[in-house]
């Protein structure tokens, strides 16, 4: 586990997911057997690694990740680490033959990340890429009501992410210093892009054209040490995807808003027969026959309840961990040679939007996504 110092790393990947699944006493494999991981901390910073192994009482950690790669008894190398640093450990560990779990974006550039995915599948080696979101209850209940014809045909897809990240003087930020970093592989853009492509692609289709204004609302930040810097990366993205069958999708990222919403998250869907809007863990619909008939009258104060006519979509279930629920499912990809359909592929069709998202924004122009070929 290479990157578990980082804060999705060690929070998400490492308690939530590994660790979780080791105190519930390993993953059933239905078939008599359970499998148990077991970490190795991979890192730049010796005490930081030796710290994180004795709060959770592991045995193995190492600042060689050529020695980890190279050991026989280590079959999946995962990766969590800064965007820059990600492609050249994923091919190193693709030579080393190893299966490999990473983090998105997969690389900086799509060629980077299309010729990951082609030496993954000529090395024979397992691969996936973390899409966290179609995980969460909120999109799980939206798929529910996809599937099941809720909507009609579907018109359009209104997305609103993001939240005020502090500037780090007078408050510390949430957030890592090379994020606002273009050099460093930082941007809103290249962080968030891969995931609407994701969310896009699995619940409505695929993504067949961009068009994005990008810009850097905060240009001034200060670093973890307090030092002022330039932030040369996007903080806030406006797209407008077009989705094959017609729909269109118009999502706002921003690291420079303050929420007015019920979730950092939300999507409306709107479709001729029934609308919802979905978050982190909420889901709420209105069906055609339930709508109410607004009338604009900028005269009178507004009497209709608007968000008290939606009904809540009911969980029907238990929602665990949307990270440790897709980490149980390449386990079991390993171990049994179950279908999986997150792997590298999908991952450099998120650089791809991301990459034509930012050229779009350059152009100012519309751009068409082509189907990723290998």
């Amino acid at each position: 586990m290479n990157g578990v110092t980082g804060r999705m790393g060690y929070r998400q990947h490492l308690v939530r997911s590994l660790l979780a699944l080791r105190e519930q006493g390993g993953l059933d494999l239905g078939n008599g057997t359970t499998l148990m991981p077991e970490p190795v901390l991979v890192g730049r910073r010796e005490h930081a690694l030796a710290a994180l192994a004795a709060r959770h009482g592991l045995r193995e950690w190492t600042t060689d990740l050529e020695a980890v790669l190279a050991d026989p008894s280590v079959d999946i190398y995962f990766d969590s680490q800064v965007t820059s640093a990600r492609e050249d450990a994923l091919r190193k560990a693709i030579a080393a033959g190893k299966h490999l779990y990473t983090e998105k974006p997969t690389a900086t550039r799509s060629e980077g990340a299309r010729e990951l995915a082609r030496l993954a599948r000529e090395a024979g080696v397992k691969h996936g890429v973390v899409q966290d979101k179609l995980f969460l209850p909120g999109l799980r209940k939206l798929k529910r009501l996809v599937d099941g014809g809720f909507f009609g045909r579907i018109l359009s897809v209104r997305g609103e992410f993001g939240y005020w990240v502090f500037e780090g003087d007078w408050q510390e930020a949430q957030r890592p210093s090379w994020n606002y970093r273009a050099e460093h592989g930082g941007g809103i853009v290249v962080d968030m892009f891969p995931h609407w492509e994701y969310v896009l692609h699995h619940l409505f289709g695929r993504v067949t054209s961009v068009q994005a204004h990008v810009t850097t609302h905060i240009p001034r930040r200060w670093d973890e040490r307090g030092e002022p810097y330039r932030a040369t990366a996007d903080d806030a993205a406006y797209g407008i995807f077009e989705l094959e069958g017609g729909a269109v999708a118009q999502i706002n990222s921003s690291w420079a808003v303050r929420v007015h919403r019920d979730e950092l998250v939300e999507f409306q869907v709107d479709g001729t027969e029934g609308s919802a809007v979905a978050g982190l863990r909420r889901c709420r619909a209105q069906h055609r026959s339930a709508t109410p008939k607004p009338v604009w009258n900028p005269d009178l104060p507004q009497a209709e309840p608007f968000r008290a006519q939606w009904q809540e979509v009911p969980d029907n279930g238990e929602f665990d961990n949307g990270f440790k629920a897709q980490w149980e499912l390449f386990l079991r990809h390993v171990a049994l040679d179950t279908p999986y359909a997150w792997d590298l592929a999908a991952g450099a069709r998120g650089v791809q939007l991301a990459e034509l998202g930012l050229r779009s924004a350059a152009e100012g122009r519309r751009l068409p996504v082509p189907e990723l070929s290998l």
